[in-house]
Protein backbone atom coordinates (compact mmCIF):
# COMPACT_ATOMS: atom_id res chain seq x y z
CA UNK A 1 0.00 0.00 0.00
CA UNK A 2 2.93 2.29 0.34
CA UNK A 3 2.22 3.74 -2.98
CA UNK A 4 -1.47 4.57 -2.47
CA UNK A 5 -0.39 6.57 0.55
CA UNK A 6 2.38 8.32 -0.98
CA UNK A 7 -0.78 9.23 -3.67
CA UNK A 8 -2.70 10.43 -0.46
CA UNK A 9 -0.50 12.57 1.14
CA UNK A 10 0.33 14.43 -2.49
CA UNK A 11 -3.16 14.99 -2.63
CA UNK A 12 -3.67 16.26 1.18
CA UNK A 13 -0.86 18.97 0.67
CA UNK A 14 -3.12 20.67 -1.93
CA UNK A 15 -6.74 19.81 -0.41
CA UNK A 16 -6.45 18.24 2.73
CA UNK A 17 -10.11 18.58 3.88
CA UNK A 18 -11.22 16.73 0.56
CA UNK A 19 -13.83 13.92 2.27
CA UNK A 20 -12.40 10.59 0.94
CA UNK A 21 -15.25 8.30 2.51
CA UNK A 22 -18.47 8.19 4.30
CA UNK A 23 -20.06 5.50 6.19
CA UNK A 24 -22.59 4.69 8.74
CA UNK A 25 -20.80 7.35 11.02
CA UNK A 26 -20.69 9.82 8.45
CA UNK A 27 -18.07 11.49 6.19
CA UNK A 28 -14.97 11.00 6.85
CA UNK A 29 -12.33 14.15 5.39
CA UNK A 30 -8.20 12.85 3.84
CA UNK A 31 -6.40 14.87 6.66
CA UNK A 32 -8.33 12.89 9.28
CA UNK A 33 -7.38 9.71 7.76
CA UNK A 34 -4.04 10.28 7.17
CA UNK A 35 -3.14 10.89 10.96
CA UNK A 36 -5.36 8.36 12.54
CA UNK A 37 -3.16 6.43 10.15
CA UNK A 38 0.08 7.40 11.04
CA UNK A 39 -0.82 7.02 15.02
CA UNK A 40 -2.13 3.58 13.98
CA UNK A 41 1.21 3.23 12.52
CA UNK A 42 3.14 4.60 15.37
CA UNK A 43 1.29 1.81 17.50
CA UNK A 44 1.93 -1.25 15.41
CA UNK A 45 6.25 0.45 14.78
CA UNK A 46 6.85 0.10 18.53
CA UNK A 47 5.22 -3.39 18.92
CA UNK A 48 6.63 -5.21 15.82
CA UNK A 49 9.29 -3.04 13.92
CA UNK A 50 9.07 -1.94 10.19
CA UNK A 51 7.48 -3.92 7.61
CA UNK A 52 4.51 -5.86 9.43
CA UNK A 53 2.20 -8.12 8.58
CA UNK A 54 -1.34 -6.88 9.84
CA UNK A 55 -4.09 -8.95 10.17
CA UNK A 56 -7.34 -6.50 10.65
CA UNK A 57 -11.35 -7.15 10.68
CA UNK A 58 -11.92 -6.14 7.58
CA UNK A 59 -15.95 -4.19 8.30
CA UNK A 60 -16.71 -1.34 5.37
CA UNK A 61 -15.73 1.49 7.80
CA UNK A 62 -13.24 4.31 8.05
CA UNK A 63 -11.20 1.72 10.31
CA UNK A 64 -10.22 -0.78 7.28
CA UNK A 65 -9.00 2.42 5.26
CA UNK A 66 -7.04 3.30 8.26
CA UNK A 67 -5.88 0.34 8.38
CA UNK A 68 -4.38 0.31 4.91
CA UNK A 69 -2.98 3.66 5.70
CA UNK A 70 -0.78 2.31 8.32
CA UNK A 71 0.16 -0.75 6.54
CA UNK A 72 0.76 1.47 4.20
CA UNK A 73 3.08 3.85 6.12
CA UNK A 74 5.31 0.31 7.31
CA UNK A 75 5.76 -0.75 3.88
CA UNK A 76 4.11 -3.90 5.62
CA UNK A 77 1.30 -6.09 4.33
CA UNK A 78 -2.44 -6.21 4.92
CA UNK A 79 -4.04 -9.62 5.87
CA UNK A 80 -8.28 -9.03 5.86
CA UNK A 81 -10.70 -10.79 8.10
CA UNK A 82 -14.20 -10.98 7.94
CA UNK A 83 -16.16 -10.03 11.22
CA UNK A 84 -18.21 -12.93 10.46
CA UNK A 85 -15.55 -15.29 11.44
CA UNK A 86 -15.91 -18.44 13.60
CA UNK A 87 -13.26 -19.63 16.23
CA UNK A 88 -11.97 -22.34 14.09
CA UNK A 89 -11.69 -20.02 10.76
CA UNK A 90 -9.56 -17.44 12.90
CA UNK A 91 -7.69 -20.14 13.97
CA UNK A 92 -7.16 -21.20 10.88
CA UNK A 93 -5.78 -17.89 9.22
CA UNK A 94 -3.40 -17.03 11.93
CA UNK A 95 -2.25 -20.30 11.20
CA UNK A 96 -1.98 -19.89 7.33
CA UNK A 97 -1.03 -16.15 7.96
CA UNK A 98 0.98 -16.09 11.25
CA UNK A 99 0.47 -12.53 11.61
CA UNK A 100 2.80 -10.46 13.46
CA UNK A 101 -0.32 -7.68 14.83
CA UNK A 102 -3.86 -8.47 14.84
CA UNK A 103 -6.71 -5.69 14.92
CA UNK A 104 -10.27 -6.27 15.96
CA UNK A 105 -13.65 -4.65 17.34
CA UNK A 106 -13.73 -5.78 20.94
CA UNK A 107 -16.73 -8.14 21.00
CA UNK A 108 -15.01 -9.73 17.87
CA UNK A 109 -11.74 -10.34 19.52
CA UNK A 110 -13.95 -11.49 22.79
CA UNK A 111 -15.71 -14.18 20.95
CA UNK A 112 -13.09 -15.20 18.31
CA UNK A 113 -9.56 -14.68 19.72
CA UNK A 114 -9.52 -14.64 23.85
CA UNK A 115 -6.14 -15.58 23.77
CA UNK A 116 -4.18 -15.24 20.35
CA UNK A 117 -1.32 -17.43 19.99
CA UNK A 118 1.52 -15.18 20.38
CA UNK A 119 3.96 -15.93 22.42
CA UNK A 120 3.50 -14.13 26.15
CA UNK A 121 6.44 -13.11 26.84
CA UNK A 122 6.35 -11.01 23.23
CA UNK A 123 2.84 -9.85 22.85
CA UNK A 124 1.72 -6.45 23.65
CA UNK A 125 -2.18 -5.02 23.73
CA UNK A 126 -3.11 -1.40 22.97
CA UNK A 127 -6.28 -0.15 22.75
CA UNK A 128 -6.40 1.80 19.38
CA UNK A 129 -8.81 3.18 16.90
CA UNK A 130 -11.78 4.16 19.36
CA UNK A 131 -11.64 1.01 21.58
CA UNK A 132 -10.37 -1.65 18.82
CA UNK A 133 -7.92 -4.60 19.97
CA UNK A 134 -4.27 -5.02 18.69
CA UNK A 135 -2.65 -7.40 19.83
CA UNK A 136 1.29 -7.36 18.29
CA UNK A 137 4.78 -8.91 18.76
CA UNK A 138 8.07 -8.30 17.10
CA UNK A 139 7.82 -8.55 13.29
CA UNK A 140 8.57 -12.38 11.03
CA UNK A 141 11.11 -11.12 8.15
CA UNK A 142 9.12 -9.41 5.11
CA UNK A 143 10.61 -11.33 2.65
CA UNK A 144 8.51 -14.21 3.70
CA UNK A 145 5.82 -12.62 1.30
CA UNK A 146 7.96 -11.98 -1.51
CA UNK A 147 6.30 -8.32 -2.09
CA UNK A 148 2.83 -9.12 -1.40
CA UNK A 149 0.98 -6.03 -0.23
CA UNK A 150 -2.70 -7.95 0.07
CA UNK A 151 -3.51 -10.97 1.64
CA UNK A 152 -7.39 -12.14 1.37
CA UNK A 153 -9.27 -14.82 2.45
CA UNK A 154 -11.30 -17.17 -0.30
CA UNK A 155 -15.17 -17.25 0.37
CA UNK A 156 -14.02 -20.78 1.09
CA UNK A 157 -16.90 -21.80 -0.26
CA UNK A 158 -15.28 -25.36 -1.71
CA UNK A 159 -13.73 -25.72 2.29
CA UNK A 160 -11.31 -24.03 4.37
CA UNK A 161 -10.44 -20.53 3.05
CA UNK A 162 -7.26 -19.77 1.40
CA UNK A 163 -4.98 -16.72 1.65
CA UNK A 164 -4.57 -15.31 -1.38
CA UNK A 165 -1.32 -13.47 -1.42
CA UNK A 166 -1.24 -10.06 -4.11
CA UNK A 167 0.75 -7.52 -5.02
CA UNK A 168 0.14 -3.64 -4.97
CA UNK A 169 1.36 -3.85 -8.69
CA UNK A 170 -1.21 -6.20 -8.87
CA UNK A 171 -4.04 -3.58 -7.69
CA UNK A 172 -2.85 -0.97 -9.53
CA UNK A 173 -3.25 -3.14 -12.39
CA UNK A 174 -6.21 -4.39 -12.32
CA UNK A 175 -7.62 -1.04 -10.56
CA UNK A 176 -6.30 0.95 -13.64
CA UNK A 177 -7.77 -1.20 -16.40
CA UNK A 178 -11.29 -1.19 -14.37
CA UNK A 179 -10.96 2.73 -14.54
CA UNK A 180 -10.44 3.16 -18.30
CA UNK A 181 -12.89 0.18 -19.36
CA UNK A 182 -15.73 1.52 -17.15
CA UNK A 183 -14.72 5.40 -18.26
CA UNK A 184 -14.58 6.32 -15.03
CA UNK A 185 -12.92 9.76 -14.13
CA UNK A 186 -10.60 11.32 -11.59
CA UNK A 187 -12.73 12.32 -8.49
CA UNK A 188 -15.58 9.94 -8.76
CA UNK A 189 -17.48 8.78 -6.08
CA UNK A 190 -17.28 4.78 -5.95
CA UNK A 191 -19.79 2.32 -3.78
CA UNK A 192 -18.19 -0.53 -1.78
CA UNK A 193 -21.40 -2.81 -1.62
CA UNK A 194 -19.32 -6.20 -1.00
CA UNK A 195 -17.17 -6.82 2.46
CA UNK A 196 -13.67 -5.42 1.75
CA UNK A 197 -12.22 -9.10 3.38
CA UNK A 198 -10.87 -10.38 -0.15
CA UNK A 199 -8.42 -9.58 -2.43
CA UNK A 200 -10.59 -8.40 -4.93
CA UNK A 201 -12.79 -6.57 -2.84
CA UNK A 202 -10.06 -4.64 -1.04
CA UNK A 203 -9.09 -3.72 -5.05
CA UNK A 204 -11.92 -2.69 -6.08
CA UNK A 205 -13.62 -1.13 -3.35
CA UNK A 206 -10.76 0.47 -1.79
CA UNK A 207 -7.87 1.00 -3.57
CA UNK A 208 -9.22 1.83 -6.73
CA UNK A 209 -11.61 4.76 -5.32
CA UNK A 210 -8.70 5.99 -3.34
CA UNK A 211 -6.27 6.12 -6.29
CA UNK A 212 -9.09 7.55 -8.51
CA UNK A 213 -9.11 10.76 -6.26
CA UNK A 214 -13.06 10.01 -5.22
CA UNK A 215 -14.54 9.06 -2.50
CA UNK A 216 -15.81 5.83 -1.42
CA UNK A 217 -19.33 5.34 -0.08
CA UNK A 218 -19.00 2.20 2.63
CA UNK A 219 -22.04 0.08 2.93
CA UNK A 220 -21.56 -1.83 6.49
CA UNK A 221 -24.10 -3.96 6.00
CA UNK A 222 -26.15 -5.41 3.15
CA UNK A 223 -29.79 -3.59 2.74
CA UNK A 224 -30.50 -3.36 -1.13
CA UNK A 225 -32.98 -0.49 -0.55
CA UNK A 226 -29.96 1.45 1.91
CA UNK A 227 -27.16 0.63 -1.10
CA UNK A 228 -30.00 2.33 -3.47
CA UNK A 229 -30.76 4.97 -1.58
CA UNK A 230 -26.66 5.69 -0.45
CA UNK A 231 -25.36 5.56 -4.43
CA UNK A 232 -27.99 8.13 -5.39
CA UNK A 233 -27.71 10.75 -2.41
CA UNK A 234 -24.29 10.75 -3.48
CA UNK A 235 -24.49 10.80 -7.17
CA UNK A 236 -22.49 7.47 -7.13
CA UNK A 237 -20.19 6.53 -10.70
CA UNK A 238 -19.46 3.13 -10.36
CA UNK A 239 -19.65 -0.17 -8.02
CA UNK A 240 -18.69 -3.74 -8.16
CA UNK A 241 -21.15 -6.48 -6.73
CA UNK A 242 -22.35 -9.93 -7.68
CA UNK A 243 -25.67 -10.86 -9.25
CA UNK A 244 -27.57 -11.67 -6.23
CA UNK A 245 -27.26 -7.62 -4.95
CA UNK A 246 -27.89 -5.95 -8.57
CA UNK A 247 -31.08 -8.02 -8.81
CA UNK A 248 -32.05 -7.31 -4.91
CA UNK A 249 -31.00 -3.54 -5.94
CA UNK A 250 -33.11 -3.48 -9.08
CA UNK A 251 -36.33 -5.39 -7.32
CA UNK A 252 -35.77 -2.52 -3.98
CA UNK A 253 -35.80 0.81 -6.79
CA UNK A 254 -39.00 2.32 -5.51
CA UNK A 255 -39.61 4.50 -8.58
CA UNK A 256 -37.28 3.62 -11.35
CA UNK A 257 -33.94 5.49 -12.58
CA UNK A 258 -32.62 5.71 -9.27
CA UNK A 259 -28.91 5.13 -10.49
CA UNK A 260 -28.68 6.75 -13.63
CA UNK A 261 -26.13 8.96 -12.47
CA UNK A 262 -23.97 5.54 -12.40
CA UNK A 263 -21.75 5.16 -15.25
CA UNK A 264 -21.88 1.63 -14.88
CA UNK A 265 -22.70 -1.44 -12.52
CA UNK A 266 -19.81 -3.98 -12.25
CA UNK A 267 -21.19 -7.68 -11.77
CA UNK A 268 -19.49 -11.18 -11.52
CA UNK A 269 -18.85 -13.79 -8.99
CA UNK A 270 -22.10 -16.24 -9.53
CA UNK A 271 -24.21 -17.53 -11.74
CA UNK A 272 -26.15 -15.02 -14.17
CA UNK A 273 -29.11 -14.03 -16.45
CA UNK A 274 -29.01 -11.60 -19.24
CA UNK A 275 -32.94 -11.37 -19.11
CA UNK A 276 -32.97 -11.02 -15.13
CA UNK A 277 -29.68 -8.45 -15.70
CA UNK A 278 -31.87 -6.48 -18.47
CA UNK A 279 -34.83 -6.05 -15.72
CA UNK A 280 -32.60 -4.72 -13.23
CA UNK A 281 -31.13 -2.58 -15.35
CA UNK A 282 -33.91 -0.76 -16.79
CA UNK A 283 -35.23 -0.37 -12.96
CA UNK A 284 -32.37 1.29 -11.77
CA UNK A 285 -31.62 3.63 -14.95
CA UNK A 286 -28.28 2.29 -15.25
CA UNK A 287 -25.59 -0.02 -17.22
CA UNK A 288 -24.89 -3.55 -16.50
CA UNK A 289 -21.00 -4.89 -16.75
CA UNK A 290 -20.79 -8.30 -16.58
CA UNK A 291 -17.14 -9.80 -15.83
CA UNK A 292 -14.87 -12.84 -14.97
CA UNK A 293 -12.46 -12.75 -12.61
CA UNK A 294 -10.96 -14.22 -9.09
CA UNK A 295 -8.75 -13.07 -6.61
CA UNK A 296 -6.37 -15.27 -7.70
CA UNK A 297 -6.12 -13.36 -10.80
CA UNK A 298 -7.98 -10.24 -10.40
CA UNK A 299 -11.01 -9.18 -12.60
CA UNK A 300 -9.32 -10.16 -16.26
CA UNK A 301 -12.07 -9.43 -18.11
CA UNK A 302 -14.64 -6.88 -18.86
CA UNK A 303 -17.37 -5.96 -20.99
CA UNK A 304 -17.69 -2.40 -21.45
CA UNK A 305 -20.48 0.35 -21.13
CA UNK A 306 -20.88 1.34 -24.80
CA UNK A 307 -21.52 -2.31 -25.52
CA UNK A 308 -24.29 -3.22 -26.84
CA UNK A 309 -26.51 -5.47 -24.34
CA UNK A 310 -26.01 -9.05 -25.94
CA UNK A 311 -22.12 -8.12 -25.28
CA UNK A 312 -22.20 -6.60 -21.60
CA UNK A 313 -25.23 -8.88 -19.94
CA UNK A 314 -24.96 -12.48 -21.78
CA UNK A 315 -20.88 -12.26 -21.99
CA UNK A 316 -18.28 -11.67 -19.79
CA UNK A 317 -16.53 -9.36 -22.21
CA UNK A 318 -13.31 -9.58 -22.99
CA UNK A 319 -9.70 -9.74 -21.07
CA UNK A 320 -8.22 -6.41 -19.75
CA UNK A 321 -5.05 -5.31 -22.04
CA UNK A 322 -2.11 -7.78 -21.03
CA UNK A 323 -3.91 -10.60 -19.64
CA UNK A 324 -4.37 -13.68 -21.54
CA UNK A 325 -7.20 -16.19 -21.43
CA UNK A 326 -7.37 -19.13 -23.24
CA UNK A 327 -10.04 -22.39 -23.51
CA UNK A 328 -8.03 -25.78 -23.33
CA UNK A 329 -9.32 -29.23 -24.01
CA UNK A 330 -8.73 -32.43 -21.19
CA UNK A 331 -5.18 -32.47 -22.64
CA UNK A 332 -4.26 -29.01 -22.11
CA UNK A 333 -4.14 -28.56 -26.04
CA UNK A 334 -5.98 -25.08 -27.48
CA UNK A 335 -9.67 -25.37 -27.63
CA UNK A 336 -11.41 -24.55 -30.93
CA UNK A 337 -13.07 -20.91 -30.84
CA UNK A 338 -16.55 -21.33 -29.99
CA UNK A 339 -16.18 -24.38 -28.22
CA UNK A 340 -16.24 -24.63 -24.80
CA UNK A 341 -12.94 -25.68 -22.79
CA UNK A 342 -11.09 -25.45 -19.38
CA UNK A 343 -10.30 -21.68 -18.75
CA UNK A 344 -6.72 -20.84 -18.33
CA UNK A 345 -5.55 -17.01 -17.46
CA UNK A 346 -2.11 -15.30 -17.23
CA UNK A 347 -1.18 -11.83 -16.58
CA UNK A 348 -0.66 -8.49 -14.53
CA UNK A 349 -2.94 -8.97 -11.61
CA UNK A 350 -2.00 -12.98 -11.10
CA UNK A 351 -1.37 -13.63 -7.23
CA UNK A 352 2.06 -14.69 -5.90
CA UNK A 353 0.59 -17.75 -4.33
CA UNK A 354 -1.42 -18.70 -0.97
CA UNK A 355 -0.63 -17.87 2.57
CA UNK A 356 0.56 -21.36 4.62
CA UNK A 357 2.63 -21.48 7.35
CA UNK A 358 3.27 -17.72 7.28
CA UNK A 359 4.97 -17.61 3.57
CA UNK A 360 3.99 -17.71 0.07
CA UNK A 361 3.27 -21.05 -1.45
CA UNK A 362 3.59 -20.40 -5.21
CA UNK A 363 0.36 -21.45 -7.30
CA UNK A 364 0.40 -24.63 -9.63
CA UNK A 365 0.67 -23.30 -13.33
CA UNK A 366 1.00 -24.72 -16.44
CA UNK A 367 4.69 -24.97 -17.88
CA UNK A 368 3.98 -21.80 -19.83
CA UNK A 369 2.37 -19.74 -16.63
CA UNK A 370 -0.91 -20.47 -17.00
CA UNK A 371 -3.30 -20.29 -14.08
CA UNK A 372 -5.96 -22.99 -14.63
CA UNK A 373 -9.21 -21.50 -12.95
CA UNK A 374 -11.54 -24.18 -12.56
CA UNK A 375 -14.08 -23.09 -14.74
CA UNK A 376 -15.42 -23.52 -18.07
CA UNK A 377 -15.31 -20.93 -21.12
CA UNK A 378 -16.01 -20.57 -24.49
CA UNK A 379 -14.04 -17.47 -26.56
CA UNK A 380 -16.15 -16.63 -29.67
CA UNK A 381 -14.15 -15.18 -32.84
CA UNK A 382 -13.90 -12.03 -31.66
CA UNK A 383 -12.31 -12.87 -28.37
CA UNK A 384 -15.20 -12.14 -26.12
CA UNK A 385 -15.61 -14.28 -23.53
CA UNK A 386 -18.60 -16.76 -21.82
CA UNK A 387 -18.23 -18.24 -18.74
CA UNK A 388 -20.57 -21.35 -18.68
CA UNK A 389 -20.29 -22.84 -15.62
CA UNK A 390 -17.73 -24.59 -13.15
CA UNK A 391 -15.74 -28.02 -13.97
CA UNK A 392 -17.45 -29.45 -11.47
CA UNK A 393 -20.93 -28.18 -11.78
CA UNK A 394 -22.76 -31.21 -12.77
CA UNK A 395 -25.65 -33.82 -11.68
CA UNK A 396 -25.18 -37.30 -12.46
CA UNK A 397 -28.59 -38.98 -12.62
CA UNK A 398 -28.50 -42.25 -13.31
CA UNK A 399 -25.13 -41.87 -14.97
CA UNK A 400 -25.57 -39.64 -16.83
CA UNK A 401 -23.49 -36.13 -16.59
CA UNK A 402 -26.00 -33.10 -16.76
CA UNK A 403 -24.62 -29.56 -17.07
CA UNK A 404 -25.78 -27.74 -14.28
CA UNK A 405 -25.18 -24.44 -15.68
CA UNK A 406 -27.21 -25.28 -18.87
CA UNK A 407 -30.32 -26.02 -17.23
CA UNK A 408 -29.97 -23.00 -14.82
CA UNK A 409 -29.59 -20.55 -18.31
CA UNK A 410 -32.60 -22.19 -19.59
CA UNK A 411 -34.80 -22.07 -16.72
CA UNK A 412 -33.58 -18.45 -15.89
CA UNK A 413 -35.29 -17.87 -19.02
CA UNK A 414 -38.61 -18.43 -17.96
CA UNK A 415 -39.93 -14.68 -17.93
CA UNK A 416 -41.18 -14.87 -14.44
CA UNK A 417 -37.88 -16.68 -12.80
CA UNK A 418 -36.05 -13.64 -11.29
CA UNK A 419 -33.17 -16.15 -10.15
CA UNK A 420 -32.44 -19.86 -10.00
CA UNK A 421 -30.31 -22.23 -8.71
CA UNK A 422 -29.79 -25.57 -9.90
CA UNK A 423 -28.72 -28.39 -7.51
CA UNK A 424 -28.87 -32.28 -6.96
CA UNK A 425 -30.98 -33.71 -4.46
CA UNK A 426 -30.23 -37.67 -3.16
CA UNK A 427 -31.81 -40.79 -4.57
CA UNK A 428 -31.09 -43.79 -3.68
CA UNK A 429 -31.93 -45.35 -7.19
CA UNK A 430 -30.66 -42.46 -9.60
CA UNK A 431 -27.99 -41.45 -7.02
CA UNK A 432 -29.12 -37.69 -7.78
CA UNK A 433 -32.13 -35.89 -9.29
CA UNK A 434 -32.16 -32.34 -10.30
CA UNK A 435 -33.82 -29.70 -8.12
CA UNK A 436 -34.44 -26.12 -8.56
CA UNK A 437 -34.80 -22.94 -5.94
CA UNK A 438 -37.00 -20.24 -7.45
CA UNK A 439 -37.23 -16.63 -6.68
CA UNK A 440 -40.43 -15.54 -8.22
CA UNK A 441 -42.62 -12.91 -7.31
CA UNK A 442 -44.85 -15.65 -8.80
CA UNK A 443 -46.80 -17.74 -6.17
CA UNK A 444 -48.60 -20.05 -8.61
CA UNK A 445 -45.05 -21.01 -10.56
CA UNK A 446 -45.19 -24.83 -10.49
CA UNK A 447 -42.95 -27.72 -11.71
CA UNK A 448 -45.23 -28.34 -14.49
CA UNK A 449 -45.46 -24.86 -15.94
CA UNK A 450 -41.88 -24.96 -15.36
CA UNK A 451 -41.13 -27.86 -17.62
CA UNK A 452 -43.33 -27.05 -20.24
CA UNK A 453 -41.22 -23.91 -20.58
CA UNK A 454 -38.36 -26.18 -20.77
CA UNK A 455 -39.83 -28.25 -22.95
CA UNK A 456 -40.97 -25.38 -25.98
CA UNK A 457 -36.97 -24.28 -25.49
CA UNK A 458 -36.21 -27.90 -26.34
CA UNK A 459 -34.10 -28.74 -23.57
CA UNK A 460 -34.43 -32.87 -23.20
CA UNK A 461 -36.69 -34.08 -20.67
CA UNK A 462 -33.93 -36.04 -19.01
CA UNK A 463 -32.14 -32.68 -17.98
CA UNK A 464 -35.57 -31.13 -16.37
CA UNK A 465 -35.86 -30.23 -12.59
CA UNK A 466 -38.18 -32.81 -10.66
CA UNK A 467 -38.41 -30.70 -7.91
CA UNK A 468 -38.97 -27.08 -8.41
CA UNK A 469 -38.94 -24.89 -4.96
CA UNK A 470 -40.10 -21.06 -4.30
CA UNK A 471 -37.84 -19.22 -1.96
CA UNK A 472 -37.11 -15.81 -1.12
CA UNK A 473 -33.49 -15.67 -1.65
CA UNK A 474 -30.86 -17.77 -2.82
CA UNK A 475 -28.12 -18.63 -0.18
CA UNK A 476 -25.26 -16.37 -0.03
CA UNK A 477 -21.67 -16.91 1.39
CA UNK A 478 -20.36 -14.04 3.56
CA UNK A 479 -19.16 -12.00 0.36
CA UNK A 480 -22.80 -12.13 -1.07
CA UNK A 481 -22.29 -14.98 -3.52
CA UNK A 482 -24.59 -17.82 -4.03
CA UNK A 483 -23.62 -20.68 -1.69
CA UNK A 484 -24.32 -24.02 -3.52
CA UNK A 485 -23.60 -26.23 -0.72
CA UNK A 486 -26.28 -24.51 1.25
CA UNK A 487 -28.30 -24.57 -1.91
CA UNK A 488 -28.24 -28.28 -2.06
CA UNK A 489 -28.78 -28.24 1.74
CA UNK A 490 -31.98 -26.28 1.72
CA UNK A 491 -32.85 -28.24 -1.53
CA UNK A 492 -33.00 -31.67 0.07
CA UNK A 493 -34.48 -29.89 3.07
CA UNK A 494 -37.65 -28.75 0.86
CA UNK A 495 -37.60 -32.11 -0.49
CA UNK A 496 -37.82 -33.66 2.59
CA UNK A 497 -40.80 -31.96 3.64
CA UNK A 498 -42.72 -32.30 0.67
CA UNK A 499 -42.31 -35.84 0.65
CA UNK A 500 -43.09 -36.15 4.60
Amino acid sequence: MRQLVAELDRRAAVAPDDVVAIDAEGPHGLADLLRRGAGLAGEIETRTGRRPTLMVQADNSWRTLVAAVAVGRLDGTLALLSRHTTCEEFAAACEDVDPDAVLLAPDIAHAIAPDIAHDTATRSDAAVLDGWRLTARPARPPERWRGGAVIGLTSGSTGRAKGVVQTEAALRYAGRATIDAVGLRPGDTVAALVPLSSAAAVCFGLYLPLMLGGRVLLLDRWDPQVAVDLMAAHDARWTMCVPTMALQMGAAARHGGELAALTAMTVGGGPMDAGALGRAEERLGTRILRVFGMSECLGHTTSRPDDDPVTRLATDGTPFPGTELRAVDETGAPAAVGVTGRAEVRGPSLFLGYARAGEVVPPDLTPDGFLPTGDLVEIAPDGTASIRGREKDIIIRGGRNIDVTEVESAVARHPHVDQVCVVPVPDDVLGERVAALLVTSRDDLDLPELQRHLGDLGLTKGKWPEFAFRVDGLPQNRVGKLSRADAARLALRLRDQVSA
